[in-house]
Formats: C-alpha cells, sequence, structure tokens
C-alpha cells in the first residue's frame, strides 16, 4: 500500500498550486452581476435568507465550481456553526461598482451591527472584504466573523492544509467539542492565515488567504445540514477591511461540463413519443448526432441514430433534443453520445403499470400518524405522537411559519390538553407535523385516482384501532381507501372538536422539531399533566411539555378546502364505511355553509387573506365542485357553481381539474363557458411552456417545483379527456418524463426507487442516515438564482430540493395514473 507522508502531501500541493498560479485568471462581470470564468461562477447575495427559515444554505455569496455549488453564505455570522434558526443578517442593498466590485449592504439591526461587503474579481479568483460602519460592539467582539460554507459530500474523504498543517474531512462528524457543556464544536484546525481545501482535487480546490487567522469548524456536530465552516474572526476595534479574503477557487483550463442526458428513467410505452433532452455547457463542442442503442445478451447494439434539435438557450446551457419516437421494438435500451453511454430503461407496453406502487405502498403508511408501522423486519415507527395535543398560545410566530393570531377559535384554554385529535392524519414531510390543507389534499387525490383510473391495489395491512399498519402484508381493503379513512380520521376529529379544521398540530420547541428517526419516540405519548415535575409520570399523564401544539385558527379556505375533502372521501367510502361517509358528507355541507360567502381572514399566518386570497377562490370552487359531484348536481351546489366563473377564469391554471369534473352535472352554458375557458388557456399554456425546453411550468421560486409539474400533468389530461379537440395527452405525459427524469442538472427520478435511476436520499425522516423513503417525491430541481439549476445529489438536507411531502406523494400518483391513461390516448 503506499503511503503518503504529511511532507509529500504538501509539496505536491505547493506543485499544484504553483501551476494554479501560472494559469489564474480573472473573473469577468456577467450581465446577471456573477462573476464568470471557466469553471467558475460567483453569485454574490441575488438569493436572499429567508425571513421564516433563515438559514437555508442558499444566500449571501456562492462558489458554482466545475458545475456544482460548493460553497454558500458567506456573511457576517455570529456564531462560528450556525443553525438554521440562528440570527441571519437583514438584506440592504446591493450595488455594482468599478472594476466590476459588488457592494452589498447588510445589518443586525437588533445588535446595532451595519456592515458592507465587497466582493472584487481579481487574478484567479476574487476578494472579499468586510467594512463595518462602526467597530463592532463590545457584546459582538469574539463572536462576529465571517464565515464561507462549504457541502460536505464535495469534500468527505479529502485534505486540507491549514497553513502547512494537513488535515482530513472526516465522513461522520467526531468533534471537538467545548467541554463547557454548551455542546460548541470547536475548530477542526486554526491559527494560520491560509487554507487549501482539497489540494490533492482539481475540481474542489479552494485556497483561502485572509488578513486574520482563519479556522474551520464541522457544524456538523452540531446540526446534521451543517457545512465545513471556514471563518475568520471580526477584531475589536476594526472598521474599515475588517475582515479580508483572498479566495482562490481552482480552475481547470479549458474545463466544459460533461453533457446530461436526461429521459424518463421508468422508460417509454411503445407507442408514445420518446424524446431525451441533452443539456450542454455553451462552451462544449456538442456532436451532432446520438444513438440509441440497444441492450442484449451480447452487449450493445446501435439500433437508431439521429441528429440532435437544438431546443436553444435556457438559463445557463444549451439543450438538444434526442427523438427516437420511430423506435417501438420493446427491449433494454440506452443513448450513447459525446462518448458517453446512459444507464438503461426499458421500452414496453407495461413500463408504468406500477410506477405510482411505492408512493401508495410504501410512502403514505411511512406518514401515518398515530400508529405503528412496520415493513417486514423494519419497524419505521412506533405508534406516534399518542399525547395529541395542546392549545398553542395566542400571539405566537412559530419557527416553521404556523401563527396564531389573539383569537384562538377554540373553547380550550392556552396549554390545555385537547382530546380526540390523536387520530389519523399524515405527518407533512420530514418534520413530523400535521398540515391541514396538505391532509386534505391527500385524501381529494387519492379519491380522484380511484375514481378516475382505479386504484384498487391492496398490499398494506391497516388496523386504526390496534394502532398497526403492515407494510406488503395484503388485508383484502384496497389500500387508498384505507388511507382515505385515515385522512378522514384526522379531518373529522377537528370538526368534531372545533367545530371548524385547524391550521395544523406541530411541535413546540425546535430541539424537538429538529428530531430525526422514529416518529414514535419525538414524544412521550402521554398527556402532559402540569401538576407532575418535568420527569414524573402516573399512567397515562407525565410533566414532560412535549405535547405538540394545535394552531386552531379557523380560516375559511382551510374550512372549504376540507369540506371539498369530505365530500369527496363520502363518496369513496359509500360502501365500505357507510356511517362515515354520512358523517363526512354532514361535515362537508356544514362547513360548505358556513364559509362559502365569507372572505378572508387578516394578518395571521398560513391564512387566505391578502396575497393568499387566490387560495380562497381556489378552496371555494373546489369545495362546490366536489358537492356538486357527491350530491349528483343538487340544485343548491350547481346554482353556486355557475356564479363562480369569475374565480374560476381569475385562476383556471389552478382549477381547471375540478371545474371540468363538474360538468357532466352542470347545464350546457357551464359547458360552453369551461370550453371557452380551455381554448383560451392553450395559447397561453404554449407560450408558458414555450420559455423552456421541458414542456412543463418550472418553479423559479424558493421552493423545486415537482409537485406543481404533477398537478400540471392531473388537470391538463383532465382538460384533454373533456376537450380532445383543443388539448392533447403531450402535456401529461411531459410531466410524468419530468418527474421520472428528463428535468434540468441530472437525469435522476424524482421519486424514489422509481426507475432505473432515481434520488436515493431525502429530506424525510430518515435523513440523517442518507437515506429514502420509498415512493417520496423530491421537490427536484431549483433555480439558484440568477441562473444555476441544481438537485445536489448526495446530501439530502437542503429540504427546498430534497423534502417529501404527503402532498406532493398523492399528486404523483394521481399524475401517474393520468399518464398511464395519456399513453392509451397516445395509440
Amino acid at each position: 500500500m503506499r503511503r503518503t507522508t504529511a511532507a509529500a502531501l504538501y509539496m505536491a500541493a505547493c506543485s499544484m498550486l504553483a501551476i494554479t498560479a501560472a494559469q489564474a485568471q480573472t473573473p469577468r462581470v456577467s450581465p446577471d452581476q456573477t462573476l464568470e470564468a471557466p469553471g467558475l461562477s460567483v453569485i454574490v447575495e441575488q438569493n436572499h435568507f429567508s425571513p421564516i427559515f433563515f438559514d437555508e444554505k442558499n444566500a449571501g455569496i456562492q462558489i458554482v465550481l466545475h458545475g456544482e455549488r460548493i460553497a454558500t453564505d458567506g456573511e457576517v455570522r455570529l456564531n462560528p456553526t450556525p443553525e438554521q434558526w440562528d440570527p441571519v443578517p437583514m438584506f440592504g442593498e446591493r450595488t455594482l461598482g468599478d472594476g466590476g466590485q459588488i457592494v452589498v449592504r447588510s445589518s443586525y439591526p437588533k445588535e446595532k451591527l451595519n456592515y458592507r461587503v465587497k466582493v472584487t474579481p481579481e487574478d484567479g479568483g476574487f476578494r472579499v472584504a468586510v467594512d463595518l460602519d462602526a467597530p463592532l460592539p463590545p457584546e459582538l467582539v469574539g463572536k462576529a466573523g465571517f464565515n464561507l460554507d462549504f457541502l460536505p459530500t464535495a469534500y468527505f474523504g479529502k485534505t486540507y492544509l491549514m497553513g502547512d498543517k494537513p488535515g482530513l474531512f472526516p465522513r461522520n462528524p467526531n468533534g471537538p467539542m467545548a467541554t463547557d457543556g454548551s455542546g460548541d464544536p470547536l475548530p477542526m484546525a486554526a491559527g494560520a492565515n491560509s487554507v487549501t481545501l482539497s489540494p490533492e482535487d482539481p475540481t474542489t480546490r479552494v485556497t483561502i488567504t485572509a488578513n486574520a487567522p482563519l479556522a474551520i469548524y464541522d457544524a456538523r456536530n452540531r446540526a446534521q445540514n451543517g457545512w465545513f465552516v471556514v471563518r475568520s474572526m471580526i477584531a475589536a476595534g476594526a472598521k474599515d477591511d475588517a475582515v479580508v479574503w483572498h479566495v482562490r477557487p481552482n480552475m481547470i483550463p479549458g474545463w466544459t461540463r460533461a453533457p446530461v442526458v436526461s429521459f424518463n428513467q421508468a422508460g417509454y410505452t411503445p407507442g408514445r413519443s420518446k424524446v431525451a433532452l441533452i443539456e450542454l455547457d455553451p462552451a462544449f463542442k456538442a456532436p451532432a448526432e446520438a444513438t440509441l442503442v440497444k441492450l442484449t445478451d451480447k452487449g450493445e447494439k446501435p439500433v437508431f441514430k439521429a441528429a440532435v434539435q437544438s431546443r436553444g438557450k435556457w438559463l445557463r446551457h444549451n439543450y438538444a433534443a434526442f427523438d427516437f419516437s420511430s423506435v417501438r421494438e420493446p427491449g433494454i435500451y440506452a443513448i450513447s453520445y459525446a462518448g458517453q453511454t446512459t444507464n438503461p430503461f426499458p421500452i414496453a407496453a407495461d413500463a408504468y403499470a406500477r410506477i405510482w406502487q411505492p408512493s401508495l405502498d410504501t410512502y403514505l403508511p411511512v406518514q401515518m400518524d398515530h400508529m405503528t408501522v412496520r415493513e417486514q423486519y423494519r419497524v419505521w415507527q412506533r405508534a406516534s405522537h399518542l399525547d395529541d395535543a395542546v392549545q398553542a398560545p395566542p400571539n405566537i410566530v412559530h419557527f416553521d411559519g404556523y401563527r396564531m393570531g389573539p383569537n384562538l377559535d377554540s373553547p380550550f384554554k392556552p396549554g390545555e390538553h385537547i382530546p380526540g385529535l390523536a387520530v389519523g392524519g399524515f405527518q407533512d414531510a420530514g418534520d413530523y407535523d400535521i398540515q391541514t390543507p396538505q391532509n386534505a389534499q391527500v385524501v381529494r387525490d387519492l379519491v380522484w385516482a380511484r375514481e378516475l383510473f382505479g386504484l384498487d391495489w391492496d398490499e398494506t395491512s391497516v388496523d386504526e384501532k390496534a394502532r398497526e399498519v403492515e407494510i406488503r402484508k395484503p388485508d383484502g381493503v384496497p389500500d387508498a381507501l384505507q388511507q382515505v379513512r385515515h385522512g378522514v380520521l384526522q379531518l373529522l376529529a377537528q370538526y368534531k372538536v372545533f367545530g371548524h379544521s385547524i391550521v395544523g398540530i406541530v411541535d413546540p420547541k425546535l430541539r424537538q422539531y429538529v428530531h430525526l428517526g422514529d416518529a414514535g419516540s419525538q414524544t412521550d405519548g402521554k398527556i402532559h399533566d402540569p401538576a407532575l415535575g418535568p420527569n414524573e409520570v402516573k399512567g397515562d399523564r407525565s410533566g414532560a411539555t412535549d405535547d405538540r401544539w394545535a394552531f386552531t385558527t379557523a380560516y375559511p379556505a382551510n374550512d372549504l378546502m376540507v369540506a371539498g375533502s369530505l365530500a369527496a372521501a363520502s363518496r369513496a367510502l359509500k360502501d365500505s364505511d357507510p356511517a362515515m361517509s354520512a358523517e363526512a358528507l354532514a361535515a362537508a355541507k356544514a362547513l360548505w355553509s358556513a364559509r362559502e360567502g365569507q372572505t378572508g381572514n387578516s394578518s395571521d399566518g398560513r391564512d387566505d387573506s391578502g396575497p393568499m386570497a387566490r387560495f380562497l377562490d381556489l378552496a371555494k370552487v373546489a369545495a362546490t365542485v366536489e358537492l356538486v359531484i357527491t350530491t349528483n348536481g343538487d340544485p343548491v351546489y350547481t346554482k353556486r357553481l355557475s356564479a363562480l366563473p369569475p374565480a374560476i377564469e381569475a385562476n383556471f391554471d389552478r382549477v381547471s381539474g375540478p371545474a371540468v369534473r363538474a360538468i357532466p352535472y352542470m347545464d350546457a352554458a357551464y359547458k360552453a363557458r369551461i370550453r371557452t375557458l380551455v381554448a383560451g388557456v392553450k395559447p397561453k399554456i404554449d407560450k408558458e411552456l414555450a420559455g423552456n425546453p421541458f414542456g412543463v411550468p418550472i418553479s423559479m421560486g424558493s421552493w423545486a417545483g415537482s409537485g406543481e409539474v404533477a398537478g400540471f400533468g392531473a388537470n391538463m389530461y383532465l382538460m384533454h379527456k373533456a376537450f380532445p379537440d383543443l388539448i392533447g395527452p403531450e402535456h401529461t405525459l411531459h410531466a410524468l418524463d419530468y418527474m421520472l427524469g428528463r428535468h434540468p442538472a441530472n437525469n435522476l427520478s424524482l421519486v424514489s426507487t422509481v426507475g432505473t435511476r432515481s434520488k436515493l436520499n431525502g429530506y424525510g425522516h430518515n435523513r440523517a442516515d442518507y437515506g429514502f423513503i420509498p415512493g417520496g417525491m423530491a421537490p427536484g430541481v431549483l433555480v439558484i438564482k440568477p441562473d444555476f439549476p441544481e438537485m445536489i445529489t448526495d446530501w439530502p438536507f437542503l429540504w427546498f430540493e430534497s423534502e417529501y411531502t404527503v402532498g406532493s406523494a398523492t399528486a404523483y400518483i394521481l399524475a401517474a395514473k393520468a399518464a398511464i391513461a395519456a399513453t392509451e390516448d397516445k395509440r
């Protein structure tokens, strides 16, 4: 075995650094005000810290090196290893100065700290300088410093040089930690005025020299989602040039990003269109042809070759299309382009037969609240949150965005236990809360999937009385029906307790909220009794203050969304559970009658007022449509729906599906009006989708948009079925292709375990293990402003790219079923 001494490592690093210096390039300022050089982009404060979640690892100075965003959060911070909810600076303004200098003014108003960060291109990289308006207040001396965070998975197992002292970036955090009981990490290395990260790897090597000592921290010692932090302290009395760094990312001469060939990882049915998209670095000399190869018992066999067709430029990349629709013979295929061959995919009549199955029979059971969930030898969780719930206090802003105004809309006092809520429901995402609107969506999506496409699959046993779920153990009842019933249990529980729906149920403490692992261990399952000591237990009571809070504000939009879901559920449960069906319909009618004429509330969070007024209009249409269908066209509801066209027209991109579903129960005038809307929306959709090569709406916000793509696919199919002469099935198939791999950045299926290559780490309950939950759909590709599409494949802690949600899972099931039907239409 070859051994490398520290001296040899240092000499090799020095040689590589000398070569880099000889080839140094000065980044130029782009029209988007980024700093650009071959292999390097520096994005300066074009993505801001969140006002709700604070540090999302997408703000400050960010470095994209050789196609990967390796660094973020370049800013003044008050902690060497800040957690997500630690204080972040408030953005002031961003200006462009002489010589391409980018100047950002920011502040910590509460701490009376105002400063500028100046980023200036220079030979081989860029200079960062921090100027304070005034020297640090005494209480910030020893606390404030400049941080730059580096992506752990880009550096795992690689080395660093702190000055000339070598070290290793560990795969698992292992200290050192302060011994004062604070739980604070200590530096991995510190004291020199220069540091080089991964001197052995030219693709990720970065050297920083500073006017003050540097330190490297492993922030994962405090929180699993922490990054490797390089930091310089701001000295007492310093003002101008309080911190100066010269950052030298290594730039490989002539580097270009390899093409990304993206396609549906589940494959294709023989008769449908088959178009792969190739994402290209503008500087890459792209071959004019691509080849489809068939994989046989004798190896690869080229079967089809064609010229690729330009699809133009979108954001920073060029795109080309490889159309192999003429190939219909079943088999296993791959695409060969630019000297590389992709992973395989099938062409088969049954390619999509079970693409929805993992979401229905694994992901949804894993998210079932108040249940023990077992899968053969594996126990996903024991019965969770049996101590639900206590009344949240008034006038509070929760760290997850929930708000409670002065009115509780509840008969319970703050901190009082609320009986009856420890039933049913789904934990929304990786953070164990019940979000009522998401739960309502799950119920409606599953009802629609059964009614429109059939969903009688049975692979899971559910025993609500025993609070037990067993995956991969059929019990003779369709899984979708059992999941509908589980969701309805929670929705009806809220209605019976409060007379309305609530915003949701969530952990009261941040330390509890960031819990990872078994949901059943997040609380003790015993009802809080304030008469008991913190560690005292008596029967089913305990003194632990771990019971989740119920945010009980009554919102018209929430109530209407729940009313629609309960009305839909009453249809689904009519034969299997007539009593629950009747109860659900009665509650739906009562909620609709109380709310359909109301306007939005004011000021409270996650509400339906102000900019969320659109949500209220959507809910009015959706609830009324469900009641029209459930009552087989009762005039009470058809008359109201006939009066809602202004809301339908204003929101047709989102309510087209429900609006179309009501057609069989409405008069000819309604159908004619919807037809006119469909005809009008087609050119608008075509114009919008022409802006990108993927044929679907792509989110440009702070959360990646696979859920929106799923909704788009289902709605377009419903319009297609109602008006096939106006809308074809191709939009729905494009949505499926996007979700299953034909998207920017890479070609992974966004649905874990669906397709030959899929995202196999996600922001779920098991993210600390870099694990996945089969059938969970990741949000997918986020556009880092101004123009960098990103989906990091091996780091599961970016919730905006990787967090599974129950609503997106059922939206995917519905869209997948629609796409399967669309392939039949394509034939």
